[in-house]
């Protein structure tokens, strides 16, 4: 079974809103998981407007399950990782001012900085992944750098898919093949939400794990977390 993460990026991004603790990010975390969530993700940015970089370490001592931490590997998120030591992190090259994570990495341009920073956080006990996007030749390039895994950037995906879902997966499909053949695990996310999530789940070949915040956190406001996080868990079985 594929194994959902809940970004709380956007509980952070309400409780910012008010400058107090409502929502407490950390009670939020353990209600996820007591729900069934078998992870939880952050993705810091440089500005903190959302997650903090204590709610990292604030996050470490409070989840029990899974904790993956995303973002871009400046000289602080990586020093934030190793202090933290959360048990993956999740390479994204998103720029200082972006809203959301918009493409996945070059992996064959970016080879010599990538290998790099991964072989300083797997010399850490850090599991790796990077977001890349629908491509086999990424694959081949994340081969060559020695990540773990990597995270299939699932936009194109999500916008596609009402227009004619078979051919919206198949770039994805083709790249998992190629992870799989070369023996790189399989992540997921980006705008996957109740809608898409089951169809994609059921094609993509050994599909390890799923990171999903927006859609997820949108979805609670009405049927609420107990409801959502076990709905995610049905369709991912």
């Amino acid at each position: 079974m594929t194994k959902l993460s809940v970004n709380v990026n956007k509980i952070a991004t309400l409780r910012n809103a008010r400058g107090g603790n409502v929502p407490d990010l950390l009670k939020v975390s353990k209600d996820l998981e007591a729900f069934g969530a078998q992870g939880i993700t952050i993705h810091p940015r440089p500005d903190e407007r959302h997650i903090r970089y204590q709610d990292a370490r604030d996050l470490k001592n409070t989840v029990t399950t899974e904790f993956n931490i995303e973002g871009n590997p400046v000289p602080k998120f990586i020093e934030l990782v190793l202090e933290v030591k959360p048990e993956q992190v999740t390479l994204v090259p998103d720029s200082v001012d972006a809203i959301t994570s918009n493409a996945g990495w070059d992996t064959i341009t970016n080879k010599d900085f990538l290998t790099d920073v991964i072989k300083t956080f797997k010399a850490a006990g850090i599991r790796t992944s990077i977001f890349v996007d629908p491509d086999p030749k990424m694959i081949d390039g994340a081969k060559a750098i020695g990540t773990d895994r990597i995270e299939l950037y699932t936009e194109s995906y999500a916008t596609d898919y009402e227009k004619n879902k078979e051919e919206a997966i198949k770039p994805f499909i083709e790249t998992a093949k190629r992870a799989n053949e070369l023996g790189i695990g399989i992540n997921a996310g980006h705008d996957l939400s109740l809608d898409n999530i089951e169809y994609f789940a059921k094609n993509i070949p050994n599909l390890l794990e799923v990171s999903i915040g927006h859609a997820l956190i949108s979805e609670a406001l009405y049927l609420g977390f107990d409801n959502v996080v076990n709905m995610y868990l049905h369709r991912l079985k």
